[in-house]
């Protein structure tokens, strides 16, 4: 009973989408029509600007904080695990939305960093590297979510935080399967490309 409430409460952290919200309140408009189409922080960054898409992304990693530590405080650790998985996709296919949301890159950050701190960091700045490297968000977000899961295999501490991994990881690379496409053809957008809402 307590998981089900952890799950459910959870979930509905995630589905309040700030990337959408924020756009709404400063613009009117819905950030999905606009851009690559999803409603995270690296779009609302190109359609408006370094400090609208640092707010979102702060609010995205707070929602994997915060319900984690939900999840911790009534369920113990195993409540901690399962909000960090509903939490993240509560953000992907949030109900308030039509179950269209954002690919959980920051919310994911904010879950693991909660329960695997260390690793969490060393996947960031692995995700971080890349992306300075390559200018490609999508390609350090899904270097770094499986670096995440490399780095839960090698230093292997419980199945349930290796199951978790996985399926973090997993969502991560499912909801970057259009990146991936775009990548492969050469007409994946770039760190720092704009499109404005007209």
């Amino acid at each position: 009973m307590k998981i089900a409430l952890v799950a459910i409460l959870a979930y509905l952290i995630g589905s309040f989408n700030s990337a959408y919200f924020f756009t709404n309140f400063i613009k009117k408009t819905d950030i999905r029509k606009y851009g690559s189409g999803n409603a995270g922080a690296t779009n609302v960054m190109r359609v408006l600007g370094f400090k609208v898409a640092f707010f979102v992304f702060l609010s995205d990693v707070l929602k994997g904080v915060l319900a984690v530590l939900l999840g911790r405080f009534i369920a113990g650790n195993i409540g901690g695990y399962v909000a960090g998985i509903a939490v993240v996709m509560g953000h992907n296919w949030p109900v308030f939305l039509g179950f269209k949301g954002g690919k959980g890159v920051a919310t994911s950050f904010g879950a693991i960093v909660t329960i695997s701190p260390v690793i969490a960091v060393l996947s960031l700045i692995i995700g971080i590297a890349i992306i300075t490297i390559s200018k490609y968000v999508s390609l350090g977000s899904i270097i770094g979510a499986v670096s995440f899961l490399i780095f839960n295999i090698i230093y292997y501490k419980s199945s349930n935080m290796l199951v978790f991994a996985i399926l973090i990881t997993s969502m991560a690379v499912f909801q970057h399967r259009a990146n991936i496409k775009r990548l492969l053809n050469g007409t994946e957008s770039k760190f720092g490309q704009k499109t404005n809402i007209k």
